[in-house]
């Protein structure tokens, strides 16, 4: 184990990436948290994150949630302007 000190974060996200990301992590049986640090950790070091049963529970977390994003996507989200609204509240 390596002891480490995390800082609490306040990060918005797509609704349905982050219903997908939660629901992988409880699949795992791990919190959000530690989710989102391997995924990044494996990406630092040019690997992929996810091995073939993961990725296949992805995709079935990806249609419940109705989740037609991909990569492509990338850098092109933008807010409703309703949830712009909401933010600013």
């Amino acid at each position: 184990m390596i002891e480490i000190e995390r800082s609490q974060t306040g990060v918005r996200m797509e609704k349905r990436i982050l219903k997908v990301l939660k629901g992988l992590a409880e699949y795992h049986d791990i919190s959000l948290g530690d989710l989102l640090e391997g995924i990044v950790l494996h990406v630092f070091e040019g690997k992929t994150p996810f091995g073939p049963e993961s990725l296949k529970k992805i995709a079935e977390l990806k249609k419940v949630y109705h989740l037609d994003l991909d990569a492509t996507a990338s850098h092109k989200l933008i807010e409703s302007s309703a949830e712009k609204r909401k933010a600013r509240k």
